[in-house]
């Protein structure tokens, strides 16, 4: 019988809540796609990159608080949300499951809040100063949202921090690939440093972007730390290629 591999933040606080807590948060984002972006935190703890979490579309948490559980002391996650749908009474439930699965008051910071109708200056004074080093969105599907959230996120990050895409290449959301084009030729210092697959239809690929001048500083220390999951192949970004990290590697058979 082949034993099943397992993605690893190597954050414990955030592998204990991943193994026990993860799934009992409702959600759609996958666990493998929390496990490799807590070990993208854990590769810039390494690294000596400092700054706090800020998340676009934080529904009832079950995303946030893997991120929340990755961040070091004196860092905070933001959770940013209209807190509306599919009732005003998600906001509680996501407090409670913060509270629930370990997040404590002094970590993190509810903002209710439309992402596209707030400031670069705004965000970062709710955060009380330092910039955000991994800013997650997963807000409205729609280009023009999209397009607003990211030149957001590009305001606040600091130079080593990370842009993680939601629901890049789903079915259901064919043009946001438009929009992420559209911002890499307006910013050529943005690149798509991976793409982490899913495991489900349901819970769609990422995009990781980063400063071009800091991709092959991940790149490096990403080689080793996720070499289960490479998928032989890459993605072609032209006029640059970047990781793709899957639970199943296999090339396609050619029959």
């Amino acid at each position: 019988m082949t034993i099943p591999i397992v993605a690893h933040t190597g954050i414990v606080a955030a592998d204990a809540y991943l193994a026990a807590g993860y799934e009992r948060v409702v959600g759609m984002s996958s666990r493998f796609a929390a496990a490799i972006t807590g070990g993208l935190m854990r590769i810039q703890n390494e690294m000596g990159v400092e700054g706090h979490v800020a998340e676009i579309g934080a529904f009832e948490g079950r995303f946030f608080i893997a991120l929340a559980h990755c961040l070091k002391d004196g860092e905070k996650a933001l959770g940013m949300d209209i807190f509306e749908w599919p009732n005003p009474e998600v906001e509680d439930r996501f407090e409670a499951n913060c509270a629930k699965h370990g997040v404590p008051d002094d970590k993190r910071i509810t903002w209710k809040v439309n992402s596209n109708e707030t400031t670069p200056e705004a965000l970062l004074a709710k955060l009380g100063g330092g910039k955000v080093r991994l800013f997650h969105i997963d807000g409205e599907h729609s280009r023009k949202a999209l397009a607003q959230d990211l030149e957001l996120a590009t305001q606040v990050i600091d130079d080593a921090g990370l842009i993680v895409l939601d629901d890049m290449l789903h079915p259901g959301y064919p043009t946001l690939m438009v929009t992420v084009q559209a911002y890499l030729e307006t910013h050529p210092e943005m690149a798509v440093l991976c793409i982490i697959d899913r495991e489900t239809i349901v819970a769609a690929t990422k995009f990781v972007l980063c400063r071009a001048d800091w991709f092959k500083r991940y790149e490096t220390v990403m080689l080793e730390t996720f070499k289960p999951f490479i998928w032989p192949l890459g993605a072609d970004f032209e006029p640059h290629w970047c990781l793709v990290l899957s639970l199943d590697t296999r090339l396609a058979a050619i029959t």
